[in-house]
């Protein structure tokens, strides 16, 4: 009995677990036979031969095309956000461009930017700040001044040495011809902003550009000052830029109208009655007929030739019809110092802009304009860096005639050079020569005066501007060294005679005449036997 029991136990656990792996088996069935198939399975492409394969194959593709094409306007929606986020950040960097050219920082968008923006607007403002673009640096000496290079839209007015020595670049180098015309382009843009103008203003072109003057400064940057015509006669467009080794800012822009400012030419004379009448022809042309602001003031020391001096000015006043002259006679020595001070403190009117002259000096009206827009009072000085005539004897002394000095004034290497060295001619208001202190009137005699005057600008807060310029010229006149002169002063004078004479090729010419005339008489020589 006992056996039976076990056996049946046995053999209904076998029964159980049989039924058990059976349900199991079952359910495996039931879920692999009712879960709903994948996406992946549903996309699968039927089977060409199957009930609906033509059907299937025409809406599986029809389904793609659309996925393709919801793909493709999702693309184009992102690519129109990102270009509007571009021109919204162009847009803030312009502006804060914009706002660096603000010393107090007014207006300057102080919104959370990104930090890499932040800095670069940070950056670019520093340089600007740094830089001689809205007060003077106070400098030790004047070799520490940086000087301006000048140009138009075909040529360059520059004080590089080097080789070639050429006063005037023409044509212009790639590298700077490339430069020149981006900043003129850039001022270009902003001259035709609609932001900048009413709705009617006419368009500027780079006919309208008159000239320019830039310099760079090693450790911050370049700074341009472009000027153009304006909508009226006198009234002229500037705008000053500024490339901070990265982008060109916009600095400042500014409608300037010189139509009432008046020159005052001050001219220290004695004697030099044939110069002093050379000169008035000028003046007569260029500032009586062209540009009719300018009064002139004559200094005269001692009163030998007087009366012919006076009797020029007289004629020249009937003629022309022109009545703003002053005469000023001084007794004692001569000193250019005391003349230029005695003419510039004797104008009784209000402040003035005063250009300080010699007799020997040809301008143009052009340089006149340049005069007016180069000084601000209590702002800016201007220290033009005039052409230097050599002899003229030299120069054509191969031809039949000296030509006359209209045609002698072109800027040529062979033709003359940049007077780096002179200070004597310079534009400024009367009243920063007054505040300035005037000239030190200790000086007796030429020169000394004016690098004693420009030095107390340089050590002020004031910009002095110092650049070639294409209308003003030094004519030749003869140096005379006198023997009262010790052998170190008699060796310099003769130095400074020889370099005003001729070029260095020029008067080597002169040294080697017998060698080359040798030469020539040896080749006339074999021609003839031959």
């Amino acid at each position: 009995m006992r056996m039976l029991r076990r056996g049946l136990l046995a053999w209904v656990s076998r029964v159980v677990v049989l039924l058990v792996l059976l349900c199991c088996a079952v359910s495996v069935l039931y879920m692999l036979a009712c879960t709903p198939r994948g996406d992946e399975e549903r996309l699968a492409l039927p089977r060409a031969n199957g009930p609906t394969g033509k059907e299937g194959y025409q809406a599986v593709l029809q389904e793609w095309e659309e996925q393709h094409r919801n793909y493709v306007s999702s693309l184009k929606r992102q690519i129109a956000q990102l270009k509007v986020e571009l021109q919204q950040r162009s847009e803030q960097l312009r502006n804060g461009q914009y706002q660096a050219s603000d010393p107090a920082g007014a207006g300057l968008d102080r919104g959370p930017p990104e930090k890499t923006q932040a800095d670069l607007l940070a950056f670019l403002r520093s340089q600007v700040d740094k830089a001689e673009v809205h007060s003077g640096a106070k400098l030790a000496t004047e070799y520490a001044a940086v000087p301006f290079d000048s140009f138009t839209l075909h040529k360059v007015y520059q004080l590089e040495t080097g080789l070639t020595r050429h006063p005037e670049e023409k044509p212009v180098r790639k590298d700077k011809r490339d430069e020149l015309v981006e900043a003129i382009e850039s001022a270009l843009e902003t001259l035709n902003s609609p932001a900048e103008g009413s709705p009617n203003q006419r368009a500027y072109t780079a006919s309208d550009f008159i000239e320019g003057i830039y310099r760079t400064e090693r450790d911050k940057g370049t700074l341009y000052e472009l000027t153009f015509k304006g909508d009226h006669k006198h009234e002229f467009k500037r705008l000053v830029l500024f490339r901070p080794f990265g982008p060109i800012l916009k600095v400042k822009k500014e409608k300037v109208n010189m139509a009432n400012t008046l020159i005052n030419v001050i001219v220290p004379l004695a004697k030099r009655v044939d110069k002093f009448r050379q000169f008035m022809q000028n003046f007569r042309e260029m500032c009586i007929q062209q540009d009719r602001r300018v009064h002139l003031t004559v200094v005269y020391f001692g009163k030998e030739e007087m009366n012919e001096v006076k009797g020029i000015l007289e004629n020249t006043s009937k003629a022309a019809n022109f009545r703003n002259f002053t005469f000023i006679q001084l007794n004692g020595e001569f000193s250019r110092g005391r003349g230029l001070d005695v003419g510039a403190r004797f104008w009784k009117g209000s402040n003035v802009l005063l250009f300080f002259c010699d007799v020997d000096i040809f301008f143009t009206s052009e340089f006149l304009n340049t005069c007016r827009l180069n000084t601000q009072p209590g702002k800016k000085v201007f220290y033009p860096v005039l052409f230097s005539q050599y002899n003229p004897g030299i120069i054509y002394g191969h031809h039949e005639a000296v030509p006359p000095l209209e045609q002698q004034l072109v800027i040529k290497k062979e033709t003359g050079f940049w007077r780096d060295f002179g200070f004597g001619m310079t534009c400024q208001y009367r009243s920063d020569f007054i505040n300035i202190g005037g000239f030190d009137l200790d000086i007796k005699g030429w020169g000394g005066e004016d690098v004693h005057l420009y030095r107390k600008y340089l050590h002020s807060n004031l910009i002095v501007v110092r650049t070639p310029v294409r209308g003003l010229f030094h004519l030749w006149h003869e140096k005379r060294c006198v023997d009262e002169l010790t052998p170190e002063q008699y060796k310099m004078c003769m130095q400074s005679k020889a370099m005003n004479e001729a070029s260095h090729g020029q008067l080597g010419m002169l040294v080697f005449r017998h060698e080359i005339e040798a030469h020539l008489r040896k080749q006339k020589t074999s021609s003839k036997k031959t």
